[in-house]
């Protein structure tokens, strides 16, 4: 590792265990309470600020825009320059835009503000990155089950507790508690929350970030907006056209950029890939509960199935689901230290089908829709804990934030989708109660089955979900007892992969294993040959190096804060190679050529003095190498290549073909 920088992630002063996750929980309640904030209210808007209907679901529909956007982009910088300061970046977003809604007094103000507050949604994530960073390694499981589930327990208590805001101090209360609680949390986090030493050094990817926002919002646009505009409008088919051109640039672009915001070579592994569809999945089964039941319960009872409560009253019968999720992240935490994060969200999704079916059932009581609802909440809170520690385990540390940002962003890109499904199947499925059209108890049965329906995929999709060691960089604290204090001795190890000429290479791996075999990180060289990986404490690792096209290369290395280590360097390329000859002498000149089993042609080469040749290794396949000599003689061999090409020897005086044979 030549030119590798060795530095302490220790921050100067740590603060206690507990106050550092009330603290950063707390900021994702308050976060997690903007998207249900107004919700209750849609009904009033159009009269509070003199509006039409379709101008008041704006207010949703722009806190999930700038959401999909901020997302990404925060928890992306978070890595590169400081998970505290994009923290107080979210927080100071709220509160502007909560002032900005109160004082406005009028439609664009509240959208403007509405706007700002979602910008906030990254801080879930880049929180539960922090957790990783800063508390010992048998805290971190609670603590992120915890952080985790602030994503229910804030929309879930978004839902009442604007209705008690309005009833005694008007609307403008709802955005002055906002900024209040941001504001007494941006002090509460420049106190408590130490800035992680963990980053990634680099330029932010900007083409990158305008791709993906461009993308996101279209399709969103398109999910939120497309049952209003008309599914075949131009409005929606533009859309549509935008988001496919945006994501079909996006790809090959995050491919060929030096650091990617998005590692879509890590976003492709197994349990990464697994676990961000799961994230999806249950995104649309969890809104669902949310949604649907305070629908049903607000039903007139003319409709024979609804009680007429009212929008305070039904929010508040959203309580109690909201407390299984306080309840069971602690619990859901033990899971994952006794049987792994897999089968953690394994239990939870099993749940979540289980619940959803026994919902199709319980409709003919307050407290059974009730328990239904708890019920829901429960597999939530356990499916949600386990996803982080999935993340976690199989991404390089110093980009914990942006891995679980993309996971946070795909579970809102599922609640959005649902919200979709379900507005589709209240208003398709209706029943005629005093000449007005209202869904009927088949439309809410349609929807639970639909959410069972997504558990389930859910359930199909974690199975093939490969178990995940986390990394150990906590390792060396394993020994501590739950109550001790993290003493960091955490090395930030930055350095090189370079051929023996010097030259970089260009994203290859590199795995770090203590001697004896735990994993301690991994990390991806980026397109100048260097990469960064974070050890628990100074000693001996086991570095490991491998790139497409290269021998494997492994040594054992010492590390120590503030040592300057040789570079990784990769000494021989793969190839596949072999030596022609005419008779047993060498043959010069001869073309050799290398074509796919599918007739794709992939490369060609001319013999050396003494026959060889060598072509660069090409991807795991069938192949078929042909040999021309100078004299129109012509031999061809199949070859499979898997792991390591073969030596391919032609000799031109036996299987001659020669051109032109039929």
């Amino acid at each position: 590792m030549g030119d590798a920088v060795v530095t302490h992630a220790k921050s100067p002063a740590r603060p206690p265990n507990r106050l550092l996750t009330i603290v950063l929980c707390l900021s994702g309640i308050v976060v997690a309470l903007q998207h249900t904030l107004v919700v209750p209210l849609l009904g009033k808007f159009p009269e509070i600020l003199g509006i039409g209907y379709p101008s008041a679901s704006w207010l949703v529909t722009v806190t999930l825009l700038t959401a999909a956007v901020a997302t990404p982009i925060l928890s992306r910088l978070a890595d590169m320059f400081g998970k505290r300061r994009m923290m107080l970046v979210s927080l100071g977003t709220i509160v502007a835009g909560s002032v900005i809604a109160a004082v406005g007094g009028n439609f664009l103000a509240v959208l403007v503000g509405r706007g700002l507050q979602g910008l906030a949604s990254a801080l879930v994530p880049i929180g539960i990155a922090m957790l990783r960073d800063e508390l010992p390694k048998a805290r971190v499981a609670s603590a992120t089950a915890m952080m985790s589930a602030t994503l229910g327990i804030g929309s879930a208590l978004g839902l009442p507790l604007p209705g008690v805001l309005y009833e005694h101090f008007g609307w403008e209360s709802i955005f002055w508690l906002s900024a209040i609680a941001a504001a007494l949390l941006f002090v509460a986090v420049l106190a408590v929350v130490p800035e992680s030493a963990i980053r990634v050094s680099g330029r932010f990817d900007i083409g990158g970030a305008v791709l993906l926002s461009v993308a996101l919002v279209a399709l969103l646009l398109v999910i939120s907006q497309g049952g209003s505009w008309g599914w075949t409008s131009s409005s929606t088919l533009t859309a549509v056209a935008v988001a496919v051109f945006a994501f079909a640039a996006w790809f090959p672009f995050e491919l060929r950029v030096d650091l990617p915001m998005v590692d879509l070579r890590t976003s492709a592994r197994r349990p990464v890939l697994l676990t961000n569809l799961a994230a999806l999945l249950v995104g649309i089964s969890m809104y669902a509960n949310l949604l649907a039941t305070t629908q049903q319960l607000s039903m007139t009872t003319e409709t024979g199935y609804g009680f007429g409560l009212s929008v305070l009253a039904s929010g508040l019968c959203m309580v109690p689901a909201g407390l299984m999720m306080v309840v069971f992240a602690p619990i859901s935490a033990r899971m994952i230290e006794r049987i792994g994060a897999k089968y953690t969200l394994l239990i939870g999704t099993g749940l979540l089908v289980v619940a959803y079916t026994a919902r199709l059932f319980l409709t003919g009581s307050v407290p059974l829709i009730v328990m239904g609802a708890m019920f829901v909440m429960i597999g939530t809170a356990i499916a949600y804990s386990a996803m982080p520690m999935l993340i976690m385990g199989s991404v390089p540390i110093t980009e914990t934030a942006s891995a679980n940002g993309l996971n946070t962003l795909l579970r809102s890109v599922g609640t959005s989708i649902s919200s979709g499904l379900i507005s589709a199947l209240l208003t398709a499925v209706t029943m005629d109660v005093a000449g007005q059209e209202l869904p009927s108890l088949g439309a809410f049965r349609l929807v639970f089955v639909m959410a069972a329906v997504a558990a389930l995929a859910t359930l199909a999709v974690a199975v093939f979900i490969p178990r995940v060691e986390a990394p150990a960089v906590a390792s060396a604290r394993a020994g501590m007892s739950s109550g001790d204090e993290q003493v960091s001795d955490e090395l930030i190890v930055t350095g090189t992969v370079r051929s023996a000429a010097g030259q970089p290479i260009r994203q290859a791996v590199i795995t770090v294993l203590s001697t004896r075999g735990e994993p301690a990180d991994w990390s991806r060289a980026d397109n100048a040959g260097e990469f960064t990986v974070v050890l628990p404490a100074p000693g001996s690792y086991l570095v490991i190096a491998g790139a497409d096209g290269w021998a494997p290369h492994s040594q054992v290395m010492d590390f120590a804060a503030g040592s300057v280590r040789p570079r990784v360097v990769l000494t021989r390329r793969l190839s596949l190679h072999g030596r022609v000859t005419a008779g047993g002498q060498p043959c010069a000149g001869a073309m050799v050529s290398l074509v796919k089993a599918s007739g794709e042609h992939v490369a060609a080469t001319v013999t050396a003095e003494d026959g060889t040749y060598e072509l660069a290794q090409p991807p795991s396949g069938r192949y078929l190498v042909t040999v021309l000599g100078p004299d129109r003689r012509s031999v061809t061999r199949q070859v499979a290549i898997l792991t390591r090409p073969p030596v391919v020897d032609f000799d031109l005086e036996h299987n001659l073909q020669p051109t032109g044979a039929q």
